[in-house]
């Protein structure tokens, strides 16, 4: 009985904490132009906004998925829903860009400690036959939270203000807290006990800053400087983690495991080619299309409402036949819908918009729940809390990349100056050359998606 309280209570709790972040994510990004001008931010500060939550996200996933697995992956939960609804409130009260920057990145802090822990709490309520029609629920759910939140992000925006966005999650969180602490039983912590390694998290937090810093400060010097300090302090903490006896990220595991760590290279492609959509779309219909930020939510709902739609299906399909299938599928569809979004123009058919959109979506659709089963199939139980962070850390990885490379093309070609309308011009140029570049890296996806070999029915030893 406990078993099937547990179940519910898991699913009900990820399902609900899967749909708030996103909402905001995707509320915030129709919300950017607005926020710019009334704090006179330029383009690459603006997309600080986005990356200041992600880059806290990816650098703390990692380790708070570890602490998990050794301290409790429901009390963990129960921290980052506090952090993150905290955050929350001070963002809406915002006083300057710097402090809005600053709140974001408290705000990506607590989701690190959620997203490290929602999966890996389903994964491990329910029995390896039911697991992918969970976590394809539950995937779902992250893309009505991103197809509502465009919507009512933008009718939000135009009626009362973007700091109402951040209010949103405060009825959901007192649910989660309720259902959280009331009614999930189990708090697993199969790790209990070990170590936890505090310089490899050091080294690789800081490799991350130096990283994602790096790529919003090219082509100058300075950001080639990072960068490079961040792909050496990438080596070090790999180095690191192969000769500490507790590591918080499990290299050999990645050595030993083809298809954990093939499918795990195909979600950071894959995150790294898409996420920067929604970001460039927003400007694209606000800067060059001229819609208000209401218009464009209602276009941009296109994509993650074909997603919600399909994702329960592919996991379902994933649960029956070899996920990599599925998934390599989805991969090329996104890459061709990413082809033909890098034609558009400023006279592009309103039509053809939506329709490559839904294009993506549904290519996303097909390959994200069927990627992230076949990672968690791929592990034992004692990983469950790493692989979920691990799932959590290729897509923020992925999202940061994403948003790095539009911010660089942005940079070169916009420069350093506050968008307009005057400058739709250049902002097309820089929109076109980020497409191609993302269906180039989506196209190349699909080989480590193919390749990754059989892991349906199979859990690693």
């Amino acid at each position: 009985m406990d078993g099937e309280v547990d179940k519910r209570s898991a699913l009900i709790v990820a399902m609900l904490s899967s749909f708030f972040t996103p909402f905001m994510a995707s509320s915030v990004v129709v919300a950017l132009p607005v926020i710019s001008d009334e704090f006179s931010m330029d383009a690459v500060l603006l997309s600080w906004v986005a990356t200041a939550y992600l880059l806290a996200a990816a650098m703390f996933l990692l380790p708070f998925g570890r602490i998990a697995d050794i301290k409790g992956r429901k009390k963990v939960f129960l921290y980052g829903m506090a952090v993150f609804t905290s955050a929350s409130v001070l963002c809406a009260v915002s006083p300057s860009s710097m402090f809005l920057i600053v709140f974001r990145f408290l705000q990506g802090f607590g989701s690190a400690m959620i997203f490290g822990t929602s999966v890996a709490i389903v994964t491990s309520a329910y029995p390896l036959q039911e697991r992918g029609k969970a976590l394809g629920l539950t995937v779902a759910i992250v893309y009505l939270g991103l197809s509502v939140g465009p919507f009512f992000g933008g009718f939000l925006t135009s009626t009362v203000g973007w700091r109402s966005i951040f209010l949103v999650p405060l009825p959901l969180s007192a649910i989660i807290f309720y259902v959280t602490i009331r009614k999930l039983r189990t708090d697993w912590a199969e790790a209990k006990g070990e170590p936890f390694d505090v310089a490899g998290s050091g080294i690789y937090a800081l490799s991350l800053v130096g990283v994602v810093l790096g790529l919003s400060l090219l082509p100058g010097t300075d950001g080639l400087l990072l960068l490079v300090l961040g792909a050496v302090g990438v080596l070090v903490f790999a180095y690191w983690e192969m000769r500490t006896p507790s590591p918080v990220l499990n290299i050999p595991l990645f050595m030993r495991n083809r298809a954990f760590a093939l499918s795990n290279l195909a979600a950071l492609i894959n995150y790294s080619a898409t996420f920067a959509v929604t970001f460039l779309m927003s400007l694209y219909l606000q800067y060059v299309r001229d819609y208000n930020p209401a218009q464009a939510g209602a276009i941009l709902v296109a994509q993650p409402v074909v997603m919600a739609i399909f994702s329960p299906v592919a996991g379902k399909l994933s649960d029956l036949m070899e996920p990599r299938m599925i998934a390599s599928a989805g991969m090329a569809i996104t890459a061709i819908g990413l082809v033909f979004m890098s034609l558009f123009t400023a006279q592009t058919d309103l039509l053809l918009i939506i329709g490559c959109l839904a294009f993506i979506g549904f290519g996303f659709a097909l390959f994200s729940s069927p990627n992230t089963n076949a990672i968690m199939c791929s592990v034992e139980k004692k990983y469950y809390g790493i692989a979920a962070a691990t799932v959590g850390t290729m897509r923020v990885l992925g999202q940061v990349l994403s948003l790095g490379i539009a911010a660089l093309f942005l940079s070169v070609i916009v420069g350093s100056v506050e968008l307009s309308h005057e400058l739709a011009d250049e902002f097309l140029d820089a929109f076109q050359i980020s497409f191609i570049v993302f269906a180039a890296m989506c196209f190349l996806g699909v080989l480590p998606s193919l390749a990754r070999g059989t892991v349906r029915g199979s859990s690693a030893p």
